[in-house]
């Protein structure tokens, strides 16, 4: 087979979430753990490795990390989802997206037992990186949970460290209705004698970790009792954040090449993560944080977090997808300048999209759209959704379409965001890759 017809194999034969929702997901980590055994477990004794779960914020996170301990000169596996362009960005090697040959070899080599066992989507592309990362003998691999955390196909690794960031409504059909159900299946990560940095303390979800942690014996840790912003500055390619160190009453000034507010939280995190690990003879120093930090986009290749794609009129995307994540968003266009704000906004049909709906400003132009994948929900029935909402605009069969229709309407001094849905992100940065090669 040639890299197209293993992509075709893999996205076609084995369900994949993000184009079909639940029924792709096969609860339990027998089949996972039944690949990785035919595969010699390459998890074990193989590579050490960073377990990173949370609803918002664990992608920036594992960038973050990533692009950090790359500074620090180890060798770095990054396993991450969704992908954006590229299936290859799910796996990573020191930045560096692993090779279509690679891939290739794996499915043909494995294809039978792969058949035979019916395995899903999450257990092959779990069983190729961690091939990949044990055949490249990664010093350390910082593993993102694709969803939840107990029952993820990731969840047999033995991290050093395991880090939850945000808890929030998402995946309720999957994960359960209150924070306090998510949060115990975002604390499945928890490993016995492992150290556990919840990045963000909550109320409802303080007891689920506390009692999980104490069940496996494990050290929690609250980044809010460590590190504190004091200073936020963003200009249109980094941001200038000065924290102050709880313990030392020191404060340090980092340089962050994502610009979107939100991302203090998830620095907090990362920062006390590299405190966990130095105190347990994991070398990160100071500079490698500094330096990690300036260049995570060079470094890491992510894309979509409040990323700025130009200027007058300023075009803003960001993979936002959920009521907290829209929250964020919204917050971040407030602190913008601009006249007239455009929205290229559409969703997925399996999420709540009423009580998004009803936090968007109604003195915005919408421009509804549907992405490329079987969940995107209707445009035409968004626009009557949101019609109820009295937000208002015309609805778009595709996000190129939308986002046309939104730059022939906005001046020079107004704002376009494209977003609502991860795949919505991915249309408008794929259909941007594409004209940039004409």
């Amino acid at each position: 087979m040639n890299y197209q017809e293993v992509l075709t194999y893999l996205f076609a034969k084995l369900p994949l979430y993000q184009k079909v929702g639940a029924t792709a997901l096969r609860e339990g980590l027998s089949g996972v753990s039944k690949l990785c055994e035919y595969l010699n477990n390459p998890h074990h004794n193989s590579f050490k490795s960073i377990h990173i779960a949370g609803t918002n914020g664990k992608g920036s996170t594992s960038h973050m990390m990533a692009s950090i301990l790359q500074q620090e000169g180890y060798k770095v596996g990054l396993y991450t989802s969704p992908h954006l362009l590229d299936f290859r960005e799910r796996i990573r090697l020191n930045g560096e997206m692993i090779s279509e040959e690679y891939i290739i070899d794996f499915v043909e080599k494995h294809r039978e037992f792969i058949d035979t066992n019916n395995f899903s989507f999450f257990e092959v592309t779990v069983g190729l990186a961690f091939s990949y990362f044990a055949e490249n003998r990664v010093d350390i691999a910082v593993i993102e949970v694709g969803l939840g955390g107990r029952l993820d196909s990731t969840n047999i690794i033995s991290p050093i460290l395991s880090i939850i960031t945000n808890i929030s409504f998402d995946h309720t059909n999957i994960l359960g209705n209150t924070l306090a159900k998510i949060a115990y299946e975002k604390a499945g990560i928890i490993k016995e004698n492992v150290p556990v940095v919840i990045a963000s303390k909550q109320g409802e979800t303080t007891q689920v970790f506390v009692n999980k942690a104490l069940e496996c014996n494990s050290d929690l840790y609250y980044a809010k009792n460590f590190f504190k912003l004091k200073n936020q500055n963003i200009s249109f390619e980094s941001q200038k954040i000065r924290i102050t160190n709880l313990v030392t009453k020191l404060d340090t000034n980092y340089e962050l090449d994502l610009t979107g507010s939100y991302q203090v939280k998830n620095l907090i995190g990362v920062l006390t993560a590299c405190e966990i690990l130095n105190a347990n003879q994991f070398k990160i120093s100071p500079i490698a944080i500094k330096n990690g930090l300036k260049c995570v986009i060079s470094t890491t290749g992510l894309q979509g977090r409040w990323q700025i794609i130009s200027q007058n009129p300023k075009v803003i995307c960001d993979t936002g997808h959920n009521e907290d994540g829209i929250k964020v968003v919204l917050k971040n266009i407030k602190n913008q300048t601009f006249e007239e704000l455009h929205m290229v906004i559409g969703f997925v049909f399996d999420k709540d999209v009423n009580s998004i709906l009803g936090l968007l400003p109604k003195t915005a132009h919408y421009y509804f759209v549907q992405a490329s994948v079987p969940r995107a929900l209707n445009s035409q029935e968004l626009a009557d959704l949101a019609f109820k909402y009295n937000l208002k605009g015309n609805f778009y069969s595709n996000v190129e379409s939308g986002f046309k229709a939104a730059e022939i309407n906005a001046g020079g001094s107004d704002l376009i965001f494209v977003g609502g849905s991860t795949f919505v992100v991915a249309d408008f940065l794929q259909e941007r890759q594409q004209n940039a090669y004409y």
